[in-house]
């Protein structure tokens, strides 16, 4: 199509050159500017007939009166007004969505890179337990928190025994158990992906004995919004460690989105949301006291004192399959969607799975999925399993996840190649040793106790989720690299789904679900980079 250019001066195409990545197409990106300048650019583009290299030039390039100077800093000072005035006096939060950064954030226990990972609009990448053996000392001690009040407390020497014990069995332990998967694992034919795929496993296995007062690195890439709403959660939150974090993003955030992030601080903004925040958390925790003296609520319920891992379905649409096909039909369509789903559901089953298979479409693999149509059933599941599968599946953001305080009370297994490979009784006792310091500080540090779980313990937690979501987290978490215990627990959720809601169509549709048994879960994927890095 032919678009109109518009058009400069010499000295203005001059300037924009710096600025913006060409000077004729409708389609050009911001390059060489403050994120301040560039968001509020954006922010006055929504209320201006102008195009966006215009505005450039007249309201943020020119304020010298010699356009041809413009530099890097270009309408700092006009954006940062701009911002105080919508962003803060205002309250336009759209704005504050219009800049972002990257912040690095190492050294988080992962109770407190669970509340980092808690929002939905951000990019998070987490080091990974699965992959990196914890077995290294940095200036001679394991990588895990060192609480400042429990180690100044006179529970801080057994605390760091019952922690040193873990992480001396899970370094002790990572050589033996790779030669009996060596030994009693089926050959494959490459030596060298073998090899790669067996530590892999031995690491996917000896996770579960490191406490969750590991620490991590965690990269977050998000708006100003989503930080400052992060900075407010770690505030509110009752872990200490989060707490004193929350000054340390808010301080990195004040030098890279000053104005993005200016409400944090003032009492009747951030003040008053964090306030907001505390007081809600502690009304629902008194009145979970009061239920349970009153109900003896979870005394006596099998679902509450299971010390199995499980999934169950709790709540569907009988109907789901018959809204999925309406809501795929409706853009497509000139009716209601109360007509479509009226006349869609008085048809013959045959013809709705001729519909349904048009709404899945031809999937060439699992990247290839439906529309939103999916979205409109839904599904909600209680769970109980280790912590580190939870770890995994907390990470989809697109559903709605609700976890429950970290502790020994449900229990934790010894993997069977543990005790296989003669190592079962060592395990067992590094665990119990944590246990019971776990158990002896409980009272004086509820918050901080929970480090000492390893991620081998169990944790209930409810995952609400729509079909489409569902499809993407079932297929990507059974794939044959996937970890064991979310892989289980995402074949279950396809059994219910299929068995117990009855949506055999919607369960149908994931055909990509990674059912085989895989005894060596690395391998095939290890034997492709093996190829890959070949010569010729």
């Amino acid at each position: 199509m032919d678009y109109y250019v518009e058009e400069f001066t010499k000295a203005e195409r001059t300037a924009l050159r710096r600025h913006v990545s060409n000077l004729d197409s409708p389609v050009f990106a911001l390059t060489g500017l403050p994120q301040i300048t560039a968001a509020a650019l954006f922010a006055r583009y929504s209320r201006s007939s102008k195009s966006l290299r215009r505005l450039l030039l007249d309201e943020f390039l020119d304020a010298d009166g010699d356009i041809s100077m413009a530099s890097t800093h270009a309408g700092a000072d006009r954006a940062a007004a701009l911002f105080g005035r919508v962003l803060a006096d205002y309250g336009d939060d759209s704005v504050a969505q219009l800049g972002g950064a990257h912040i690095a954030c190492e050294q988080v226990s992962q109770p407190l890179a669970k509340a980092i990972e808690w929002g939905r609009l951000a990019a998070y990448l987490e080091q990974s337990t699965r992959y990196i053996p914890y077995t290294d000392r940095r200036d001679g001690q394991y990588r895990y928190y060192r609480d400042p009040e429990v180690l100044a407390s006179a529970w801080g020497p057994r605390y760091t025994a019952a922690m040193d014990g873990l992480f001396d069995t899970y370094a002790a332990v990572l050589d033996p158990l790779q030669q009996h998967l060596d030994a009693t694992l089926a050959q494959e034919s490459d030596g060298a992906a073998r090899k790669r795929a067996l530590r892999a496993l031995a690491l996917d296995i000896a996770r579960s004995l490191l406490p969750s007062g590991t620490v991590s690195n965690v990269g977050v890439f998000a708006s100003g919004q989503a930080l400052e709403q992060m900075v407010m959660r770690l505030r509110a939150h009752p872990l200490p460690e989060a707490q004193r974090y929350a000054e340390l993003i808010r301080n990195e955030l004040a030098g890279a989105l000053p104005d993005f992030v200016s409400r944090l601080d003032r009492p009747d903004r951030g003040g008053a949301w964090v306030d907001y925040l505390r007081d809600t958390a502690a009304s629902l925790s008194r009145a979970v006291g009061e239920i349970g003296r009153d109900a003896s609520l979870g005394v006596a319920s099998p679902a509450s004192s299971t010390r199995a891992d499980h999934v169950r379905l709790l709540e569907w649409d009988e109907e789901a399959e018959l809204h999925v096909v309406a809501a795929a039909l409706y853009p497509h369509s000139e009716a209601g969607l109360d007509e479509l789903t009226a006349v869609i559901g008085g048809l013959a089953p045959d013809r709705l799975d001729t519909l349904f298979a048009a709404a899945v479409g031809g999937r060439g693999n699992r990247r290839h999925r439906p529309g939103r149509g999916f979205e409109h059933a839904d599904y909600t599941f209680e769970v109980v399993s280790d912590y580190g599968a939870f770890r995994d599946l907390q990470r989809h953001r697109l559903l709605t996840i609700d976890w429950q305080r970290l502790t020994p009370s449900l229990g934790s297994a010894v993997p069977e190649a543990i005790v296989a490979c003669g190592w079962g009784d060592r395990w067992a006792a590094a665990v119990d040793q944590a246990t019971d310091v776990h158990d002896a500080i409980r009272d004086a540090f509820p918050q901080q106790a929970q480090y000492l779980v390893t991620l081998g313990h169990r944790i209930r937690y409810v995952i609400r989720m729509n079909a489409r979501e569902a499809m993407h987290m079932i297929e990507l978490r059974t794939s044959p690299q996937g970890h064991p215990s979310y892989r289980r627990i995402c074949l279950d959720m396809h059994r219910l789904i299929r068995d117990v809601a009855g949506h055999r169509r919607i369960a149908g549709a994931m055909r990509f679900v990674g059912k085989d048994d895989v005894h060596l879960p690395r391998y095939a994927a290890e034997a492709r980079q093996t190829a890959d890095l070949s010569p010729g």
